[in-house]
């Protein structure tokens, strides 16, 4: 076969190590040698002796993601091959997370991980379930995260001096070291009046880093986890 679909800009590679790679702007290549973690759904293509087992999250998990709202559905791949990882043609992209890291992430987000990562459900402090409910999925360990974000990520440096606020809504994720707080940035008769529409941001201090996608959710892919 000929022509352009066939490039080498489309065609995939035979992948040279274990582990996650980005194949594309829009697909993670994962070459399994075991055992890795994935978001439900997210396989788009495999090739290899790979098995896939829906991950249960216990009682426990279920009852806090009922609670929370926030939970990764995950699936386990398991064996040697290869496969590839998409979601909604959304942006993906690469973290590495070292021993002593701590990266606190939006489950929405999340499109695959290695299985030495392990994560758990947290409260953003300050925005409890009286603040609006905010909750992450928080990543340590050592291994890589693959993410899914609506276009290009910003990532903006926080510092002492110089606190970031974001949208509840765009917020992708942030690296330890840093506090959150909720900040109301009208008041609520400004609001019965029709405000800005921007009525509290997440506040970040400390010393780090903050992932902050180029759009607001909107309120029905807002609930997809």
């Amino acid at each position: 076969m000929k022509g352009s679909l066939f490039s080498s800009e489309h065609m995939v590679q035979p992948a040279t190590a274990p582990g996650m790679t980005v194949e594309n702007a829009k697909c993670v290549k994962y070459a399994v040698n075991g055992e890795m973690l994935a978001r439900q759904g997210a396989m788009v293509a495999y090739r290899g002796n790979l098995q896939f087992e829906r991950k249960g999250q216990g009682v426990g998990g279920m009852l806090k993601r009922a609670v929370t709202g926030e939970g990764l559905p995950l699936m386990a791949v398991r064996g040697q091959g290869e496969a590839w990882f998409a979601h909604e043609a959304q942006n993906c992209f690469i973290v590495e997370v070292d021993p002593g890291d701590e990266f606190t992430v939006n489950g929405r987000n999340v499109l695959c991980f290695d299985a030495s990562l392990s994560y758990r459900i947290a409260t953003v402090k300050g925005a409890g379930i009286a603040g609006g409910g905010l909750f992450n999925s928080v990543f340590t360990g050592q291994g890589r995260l693959g993410l899914v974000c609506e276009g290009n990520p910003l990532v903006i440096p926080v510092s002492p001096q110089f606190p970031v606020y974001v949208d509840t809504d765009a917020v992708v994720g942030w690296t330890a070291g840093l506090q959150t707080s909720l900040r109301r940035s009208q008041s609520i008769g400004s609001m019965l009046r029709g405000g800005s529409g921007e009525a509290v941001q997440l506040m970040l201090q400390g010393d780090g880093y903050v992932v902050v996608r180029p759009s607001e959710a909107t309120p029905q892919k807002a609930q997809q986890h």
